[in-house]
C-alpha cells in the first residue's frame, strides 16, 4: 500500500468489545499541556548519507497528484519542468522535496524530473492502521497478558522515566480520563500532522473506536490510580501525533515523516508506529534513520495480513513486531519474515475503546506498544544506573538479546527472536546493563 495507516491498508484493525463496555463519565477535550516539553536544537543537520536513486514504486496506493523527489538541485528541476517543489521536512534541511504533478500522471513526471536530473522520485505511498481480521475465534482468547510478560517483576526496577518522551504516531486520541493525564500537546505545534492543526483528537472510526487511543493506552494509561487499566510504563509523557486526516482510514509518506521528524524535534525517545503501508518507501526510510540517529528508538507494527513484513516494520531503522496468542504460538493474521525482530501479546488485549469504554483489540497494532513500553522501561532504568539513555543499538541489542525464544531454536521468521521479556531485560546482566 502507498498510504499510511495504522495498518489499515492491508487487513482492517476490528474491534471486539468485550461483553458491555465499561463506561467512564465524560471529560474535558483539551490535551494538557506540559511545559517540560521543548523543541530539540541538535536535530537540524541531515546526517543520513545513503540515498536511492531512479524511480520508486508505483504499484502500491499513493495520493494522487504529489511525488517525493531527491534532488541537490530544485531549482534547475523546477526551471527544466515547471514543477513546483517544496520541502518535504521543515526543519531538517534535506535534499527531499514534494512536487505538485497532474493527477493521473504521477509516473511520467516522474520521469521527466529523473530526465531533468533528479537523482530519485517517488510516489507519496499511502499507510494504513493495523486492524484485525474479525474472526470470532480470537474473541475467546486469554487476556492476561501479564502473566506472558511478566512485567510486574519489571516494575519491581522502575515503573519509567518522567523525564522519557514517547510519541504514538497514529491517529489521535480520545480524551479517556484514564488517558488524558499522561498525554502533553505542546502549545503552537501542529500535532494533527494529517490535517495542519494543534488539536490531535481522533475523530473515531465508523464503529466510534479509537485506534491510537488503544495503541496509547497499552503503553501508557495512568497506572496505580485505582481507575481503569494499567500501562506498561507509568510515567513520562506521551505525544499524539494524528497522521491520518479527519473521516480516512489512510495516511501519506509525507505527514508519516513530518511526525517523525516532529516527534524527534520535540524530544521523544521512543515512537510507537502502530502502522503498514508498502513494501518499502525510500523519503520514509531517510526520516526513520535521520530520527533514529538523533537517538530515537522507533517500533512498528509487523502486519495482519499473515504475509511478508510491512514497512516501516521492515525497514532496518525499526524494531518490527508481530502478535502471538496466550498460548505463545504466533498469531494467525500475524505478518512474518525475516525482518521480524520480537513478538508480543497481540489477541484479545484490553484498551481503551473511545473516550468513555474500555474493549478488547486483536493484532500487531495492540503488540507494538508492549514492546515500545518495555524499551521505554529499559532506557528509564538504564538511565538510573549509568547516568545516561541508552542508544538505539543497545536498546535492540538488550530486548533481542532477552527474549524468549520461541518455535524453532535461533531467530526464525515466525518468532524474531522471541517473545519481549521485560522481567528478564531488567535483571540481564550481559546485554542490558554490563
Amino acid at each position: 500500500m502507498n498510504k499510511v495507516a495504522l495498518l489499515l491498508g492491508f487487513p482492517l484493525l476490528a474491534v471486539l468489545l468485550a461483553g458491555c463496555p465499561l463506561i467512564e463519565p465524560p471529560v474535558s477535550n483539551t490535551c494538557p499541556s506540559k511545559g517540560s516539553l521543548s523543541i530539540q536544537s541538535i536535530d537540524s543537520t541531515w546526517t543520513v548519507t545513503s540515498a536511492p536513486s531512479g524511480l520508486g514504486d508505483f504499484t502500491p496506493p499513493h495520493v494522487p497528484g504529489e511525488l517525493i523527489v531527491y534532488t541537490e538541485g530544485p531549482e534547475v528541476l523546477a526551471t527544466a519542468t515547471g514543477a513546483t517543489l517544496k520541502p518535504l521536512f521543515r526543519y531538517w534541511q534535506s535534499p527531499w522535496y514534494v512536487a505538485k504533478v497532474a493527477k493521473g500522471q504521477e509516473q511520467s513526471a516522474a520521469r521527466t524530473l529523473l530526465n531533468a536530473g533528479a537523482r530519485y522520485v517517488q510516489p507519496n505511498y499511502l499507510y494504513y492502521p493495523l486492524r484485525t481480521p474479525n474472526d470470532p475465534e480470537w474473541g475467546n482468547q486469554q487476556t492476561h497478558f501479564a502473566d506472558l510478560l511478566h512485567l510486574p517483576t519489571a516494575w519491581e526496577r522502575t515503573t519509567g522515566s518522567a523525564a522519557l518522551r514517547l510519541a504514538v504516531i497514529d491517529t489521535g486520541y480520545m480524551p479517556h480520563p484514564d488517558l488524558l493525564p499522561r498525554l502533553t500537546c505542546p502549545s503552537g505545534q501542529k500535532l494533527d500532522v494529517a490535517d495542519q492543526d494543534t488539536d490531535p483528537r481522533d475523530p473515531g472510526a465508523n464503529d466510534g473506536s479509537s485506534h491510537g487511543t488503544a495503541v496509547a493506552g497499552v503503553l501508557g494509561a495512568v497506572t496505580n490510580n485505582a481507575r481503569g487499566i494499567a500501562g506498561v510504563t507509568w510515567a513520562g509523557p506521551i505525544l499524539p501525533l494524528k497522521v491520518f486526516p479527519d473521516g480516512t482510514q489512510d495516511a501519506s509518506t509525507t505527514d508519516i515523516a513530518t511526525a517523525v521528524e516532529l516527534a524527534s524535534r520535540l524530544g521523544a525517545r521512543v515512537m510507537n508506529l502502530s502502522l503498514g503501508g508498502p513494501s518499502s518507501d525510500s523519503a520514509l526510510s531517510q526520516a526513520l534513520a535521520q530520527a533514529r540517529n538523533n537517538g530515537a528508538v522507533l517500533v512498528a507494527a509487523a502486519g495482519n495480513d499473515g504475509g511478508s513484513i510491512l514497512f516501516p516494520a521492515s525497514d532496518p531503522a525499526t524494531i518490527a513486531v508481530g502478535a502471538v496468542e496466550n498460548s505463545k504460538q504466533r498469531a494467525s493474521f500475524s505478518n512474518h519474515g525475516p525482518e521480524l525482530d520480537l513478538v508480543a501479546p497481540g489477541v484479545d488485549v484490553y484498551s481503551f475503546f473511545d473516550e468513555r469504554s474500555y474493549g478488547v483489540w486483536s493484532g500487531t497494532s495492540i503488540a507494538t506498544p508492549f514492546v515500545s513500553g518495555v524499551a521505554a522501561l529499559y532506557m528509564s532504568a538504564f538511565r538510573d544506573a549509568y547516568g545516561d539513555w541508552p542508544s538505539p543499538d543497545q536498546v535492540y541489542q538488550c530486548l533481542t538479546a532477552t527474549a524468549e525464544d520461541l518455535g524453532p531454536a535461533g531467530k526464525d521468521d515466525d518468532y524474531g527472536f522471541g517473545l519481549v521479556r521485560p522481567d528478564r531485560v531488567m535483571s540481564d546482566t550481559s546485554s542490558c546493563f554490563p
